[in-house]
């Protein structure tokens, strides 16, 4: 690769790549939960894959910089921006895996809480439904 081309994407680095999951580890627990857990790993995919092109990114504008060449430099700019949006990528990316997390987390506490009787009515206690109106 000569000093002025924009760089490709790199291949998966497999250090640092994401391990596919076994079938039995993508069920979770059952239930709905093998869809989370596969959207779970869609999501890391997506962040290694930014990450593994932001190291692409970084060489060139190492190897940019120490050429001194000026249209090298000017190239750098570029290359600079596309790191910072590749950032914001991955600042949403897990934002939304938090997000996700949290609901499944609350989804199931509501759900294990219907079936051990326990109304939760956000007063903080946990008060055991006896089926009295």
């Amino acid at each position: 690769m000569d000093h002025t081309s924009k760089p490709n994407p790199a291949e998966p680095n497999p250090i640092t790549a994401p391990s596919k999951m076994k079938k039995s580890e993508e069920q979770g627990g059952g239930g709905g939960e093998a869809k989370v857990w596969a959207a779970f790993n869609d999501r890391f995919e997506q962040v290694q894959t930014v990450l593994d092109r932001n190291r692409v990114l970084i060489n060139q504008v190492n190897q940019n910089h120490q050429s001194r060449l000026h249209d090298n430099m000017v190239n750098n700019v570029a290359l600079i921006q596309e790191i910072n949006g590749n950032i914001s990528k991955v600042v949403s990316l897990y934002s939304d895996l938090n997000t996700n997390f949290s609901s499944m987390f609350h989804q199931r506490e509501k759900n294990l809480n219907n079936v051990l009787g326990v109304n939760d009515d956000g007063d903080g206690n946990n008060d055991v439904c006896n089926g009295k109106a």
